[in-house]
């Protein structure tokens, strides 16, 4: 049976779903308020577009019911979409594959993936709908109606896939979740995701003195939640993937512990330095292992000029411990974050429980469709959010 299907969010998972549901021979309608579509993806990745994780999986997502998230995936693989990435010859390459980041970037810009979908659009003859905001949508027994233009439009299935609030400059809003609640749903408590955390003047001025210098770093909230990246110093306060990372966890009032140096036992390598090259300068010693400006700072700040310019001979090991705090145990506290305005992606959002993971349709509304970000499913840095896009987009319309 051919359905009328309207998609809201011509982003990465109404797009995905679009295709799927168009595969079908059904008729689908796509509407977004902005004047081109998959804005988040032309600007992501630096504007090349960190399309998948090849290591993707449902460990590198949050969620208030993580099992949620598990089929999809599973169903919808990373090497899905890679496959086609290649099936239209876009070229790609790895970050850093040394490090096994799995992090998949276009060759050249974003817009080559926005090329592709809108082309696997319109070879199902899915079509767009831009600049038409959604005024309204209300079911009468079986079908919806959509309030658009001073217009009233049928439809026999309604997908919502309008995102979060996150990057409120490009017209993201909470539409979604007001839809979500207009039909019964809850919503799981909304923060800004993947974002730059801020913090007091006393942490803040030293940042500043040290913006643009970035070190290799492991930041720790608890057991389970610590991430290993680039910590990155700004004149805002503490940015980078590192923060980015911790901030999809952390809550207001906590702190952070950072360790500089997660691979040297920096106490060790002071007492056989001090063995053999005593009089060698503390911030010579420090330069060998962290850039040489974020010794400067941080010796400034815990020891006065005389003691700057001593040697390693003359710091007792108590007093070189409390260097090693400051390097290896350096304890923050955020007073919060740049909010939505800077934040990739938006934690919680409509509860998964009231969502059937194989369909994504709502269990309060026949026929009502939730996918991709609007969901509280939150990926981590480095491509699984776009995956989530992708397999909950593939799973609605291949289901529908």
């Amino acid at each position: 049976m051919t359905l009328r299907i309207a998609i809201i969010g011509a982003g990465a998972a109404g797009l995905m779903t679009a295709i799927e549901a168009g595969k079908k021979r059904h008729q689908v309608h796509i509407f977004d308020h902005a004047k081109k579509p998959a804005e988040k993806i032309r600007i992501s990745g630096g504007g090349r577009c960190n399309f998948t994780n090849k290591y993707c999986s449902f460990e590198n997502f949050t969620s208030q019911n993580l099992h949620f998230c598990k089929g999809p995936l599973a169903r919808y693989p990373a090497s899905e979409f890679i496959s086609m990435v290649q099936g239209h010859q876009i070229s790609y390459h790895e970050k850093h594959p040394e490090k096994k980041t799995g992090q998949l970037f276009c060759d050249g810009k974003s817009q080559a993936i926005i090329d592709m979908l809108l082309e696997e659009c319109a070879h199902v003859q899915a079509q767009i709908f831009l600049e038409t905001p959604i005024d309204e949508i209300t079911k009468d027994k079986e079908l919806f109606t959509l309030q658009l233009k001073g217009e009233n439009w049928v439809y026999d299935r309604v997908i919502i896939a309008t995102g979060g609030p996150s990057i409120p400059k490009m017209g993201a809003s909470d539409f979604g979740y007001r839809i979500a609640r207009q039909f019964g749903h809850k919503i799981v408590p909304t923060h800004p995701a993947l974002v730059p955390l801020t913090f007091t003047d006393e942490v803040l001025n030293f940042t500043k003195s040290l913006s643009g210098v970035a070190i290799d770093s492991v930041l720790i909230r608890s057991k389970t939640n610590h991430f290993r990246d680039d910590l990155l110093f700004t004149h805002r306060g503490l940015s980078g993937p590192a923060i980015l990372q911790i901030s999809s966890y952390w809550n207001a009032g906590e702190e952070l512990e950072i360790n500089l140096l997660p691979d040297i036992d920096l106490m060790n390598e002071f007492k056989k330095t001090k063995a053999v090259s005593p009089k060698i300068k503390i911030h010579t010693f420090l330069s060998r292992y962290l850039p040489a400006r974020f010794i400067e700072e941080m010796l400034n700040r815990i020891l006065d000029d005389e003691n700057c310019q001593k040697n390693i001979s003359d710091l007792s090991d108590k007093k070189f411990q409390v260097i090693i705090d400051h390097v290896q145990k350096w304890i923050v506290k955020p007073n919060g974050s740049e909010g939505y305005r800077t934040a990739e992606v938006t934690r919680g959002g409509v509860n998964t429980d009231e969502i059937d993971n194989k369909t994504f349709e709502s269990k309060k509304c026949a026929g009502l469709y939730f996918v991709g970000e609007v969901l509280d499913v939150t990926g981590h840095l480095g491509g699984h959010n776009f995956q989530w896009a992708w397999a909950s987009g593939y799973c609605c319309g291949s289901e529908i």
